[in-house]
């Protein structure tokens, strides 16, 4: 691809590097921004520069948010009994959306997966073993994408609690096997959140 602009080249590769952008698909993206007012690209821009320096992890459940703890655990008419485990806030969004759920998250952070160099201690596994020995939490719902890494990081964490005094549940498997969680669509997810199974019973599947 020839350009007569070295800075049109530079933002093109810029754009290009996100996630199913390719160079032609970024060239309409940068030139649909050349086309608007300066006022908009530079709204943009600013709304970018924001989120990467002001943005926070919920220092409760490590979701994305604006201040310290976020909206769902500063919910009084959140159940703190109920804590879901989840990848990350994509998983959050998902489960939210299905308004099946009034339970408080965990997210982990990604998936134990050995091939990609993610071990439990790139995980905030830890940080949710210490939540169930305080005792509030009543079940835990392993609410991961039922891949064989997300298997995997629950049977770990399974481990890790199995002793203490919490209920353990997974989303019932309404959801495919092999499927990414955020991709699920909102009835099939809640339903999957609403008829739960103890974990133990998954193992047996």
């Amino acid at each position: 691809m020839n350009f007569s602009s070295k800075l049109l080249e530079n933002a093109v590769d810029e754009v290009s590097q996100l996630p199913g952008i390719g160079k032609r698909t970024a060239l309409r993206l940068v030139l649909y921004l050349l086309k608007q007012p300066k006022e908009r690209t530079a709204s943009l821009t600013t709304a970018l520069t924001r989120l990467r320096e002001e943005i926070k992890l919920c220092k409760k459940c490590h979701n994305i948010s604006d201040v310290e703890v976020c909206e769902i655990c500063a919910n009084p008419n959140r159940d703190e009994k109920l804590l879901c485990v989840v990848e990350d806030i994509r998983d959050v969004m998902a489960i939210e959306s299905t308004a099946q759920y009034r339970g408080l998250y965990h997210v982990l952070g990604g998936k134990i997966s050995p091939i990609e160099g993610v071990g439990p201690q790139n995980l905030t596994i830890e940080s949710l073993v210490n939540k169930v020995k305080e005792g509030t939490i009543k079940e835990l719902i392993f609410a991961l994408s039922p891949t064989m890494e997300g298997d995997t990081t629950n049977f770990y964490i399974y481990k890790q609690i199995e002793k203490l005094d919490v209920a353990v549940s997974t989303i019932a498997r309404g959801i495919a096997v092999g499927d990414e969680l955020e991709y699920a669509d909102e009835v099939t997810l809640g339903r999957s959140i609403l008829h739960r199974v103890p974990f133990e019973s998954s193992l047996r599947i």
